[in-house]
C-alpha cells in the first residue's frame, strides 16, 4: 500500500470511529442528562469535523504540483490543522457556557452508570484510532494526520476525566443525597474544557508556525550541517541557508561557495552532492542551491572541513 493510500485509509477510520462515538454519547447524555457526557458529545462531533477536514486535506495534499502550485499542494495539511484547533477553541467555548448554566441550576443525572459504560467505551476505541493515526502521521510525516491524533489523544484523557466524574457523582449518590455532588459534573466538563484549549493552543500554533514559513526545527539544521560538513572536494563554504516545511515536504536553500577555477560542471557536480546528501538525510526534502565562485580557497590554519559562513545582508 502507498503511503497516500495508508493515509486515506487511517481518514477513513477516523470518520468512522468519530461518527459511531458522537451519536452514542449525544444519545446516552441526553437520555441520562449529563453535561459532562454532553459535552464529550459535542467535542466528538468536533473530531467528526475535523476528521472530515483531515481526510479533504490529505486527499488534497497528495496531488501532484500543476502550473498554478509549483511547489505543490502540502500546505493544505497546515491550514487543515489550524481550522481544526479553530473548531476545537469554539467547542470549548460552549462547553464551559454550558457547564457554568449547569452549575447555576443543577439538575440530578438518571442512571450515571450508563455515561460511564459509553466514556470507558470511548475511551478504548479513541485509543486504538488515536494509536493508529500517529503511526501512520509519523510514518508518512503528516501535519493533517497528526493534528487528528492528538484530538483523539486529548478526547481519550477528557472521556476518562468524565468516567471518573459520572463515576462519583454514581458513588456519592449511594451515600449521600444525589443533589449534593451534581456540581460534579459540570466541574468535569470544564475541565474537559481546559484539556481542549490546551491541544488547540498546541495545534495552531504549530499550524501557524508552517503557514509563515518557519525554518526547520535545530535537529534537522544540525542534520543539514552535517552533511555539508561531510562533503569532500573543492565546496568552500556556504551560507544564505533557508529552510521551511509545507504539510510533509521540507525546502531548503542555499549558496555553495567553490573556487572560480572549476568548471561549470565541476561545479554542478559539487551541488548534486550537496543536494544527495541532504536528501539521503531528510526525508521528503527538496533542495536548491546556488553556486558562486570565489578567488581563492582557505588559507593556511583554517580548520578542515566546510564552514558556514554569515551572509551579510541577514544579520544587518
Amino acid at each position: 500500500m502507498s503511503q497516500q493510500s495508508q493515509k486515506l485509509a487511517i481518514a477513513r477510520l477516523s470518520v468512522l470511529s468519530n461518527t459511531l462515538l458522537m451519536v452514542s454519547k449525544l444519545a446516552i447524555g441526553l437520555v441520562i442528562g449529563s453535561v459532562s457526557v454532553l459535552s464529550e458529545a459535542i467535542h466528538s462531533g468536533v473530531d467528526l469535523l475535523a476528521a472530515a477536514i483531515a481526510f479533504f486535506a490529505v486527499r488534497e495534499s497528495g496531488r501532484p504540483e500543476d502550473q498554478q502550485h509549483a511547489f505543490g499542494h502540502g500546505k493544505v495539511e497546515n491550514l487543515s490543522a489550524l481550522a481544526e484547533a479553530i473548531l476545537i477553541f469554539v467547542a470549548a467555548g460552549w462547553i464551559v457556557y454550558e457547564a457554568i448554566h449547569k452549575l447555576l441550576r443543577p439538575a440530578p443525572i438518571d442512571a450515571p452508570w450508563a455515561g460511564v459504560l459509553v466514556m470507558g467505551v470511548s475511551s478504548a476505541v479513541n485509543a486504538y484510532v488515536s494509536a493508529r493515526l500517529f503511526a501512520v502521521a509519523r510514518e508518512t510525516e503528516s501535519s493533517a494526520l497528526e493534528a487528528d491524533a492528538w484530538h483523539l489523544r486529548t478526547d481519550v484523557y477528557t472521556s476518562v476525566g468524565v468516567m471518573v466524574g459520572l463515576g462519583l457523582v454514581w458513588l456519592g449518590g449511594l451515600v449521600v443525597a444525589s443533589q449534593s455532588v451534581m456540581w460534579l459534573d459540570p466541574v468535569v466538563a470544564m475541565i474537559v474544557a481546559a484539556f481542549i484549549v490546551r491541544a488547540a493552543w498546541h495545534l495552531s500554533r504549530d499550524a501557524i508556525g508552517d503557514l509563515m514559513d518557519t525554518q526547520l526545527p535545530q535537529n534537522e539544521l544540525d542534520a543539514i550541517a552535517e552533511c555539508l560538513g561531510s562533503i569532500k572536494g573543492p565546496l568552500h563554504s556556504y551560507h544564505g541557508l533557508k529552510t521551511r516545511r509545507a504539510g510533509p515536504t521540507r525546502f531548503v536553500e542555499l549558496h555553495l561557495e567553490v573556487p572560480k577555477t572549476l568548471s561549470v560542471e565541476e561545479a554542478h557536480r559539487v551541488a548534486d552532492e550537496v543536494e544527495q546528501s541532504i536528501q539521503k538525510r531528510l526525508r521528503s526534502v527538496s533542495v536548491t542551491t546556488h553556486v558562486e565562485p570565489i578567488s581563492s580557497p582557505p588559507g593556511p590554519g583554517t580548520e578542515p572541513g566546510v564552514q558556514a559562513r554569515s551572509d551579510p545582508a541577514r544579520d544587518a
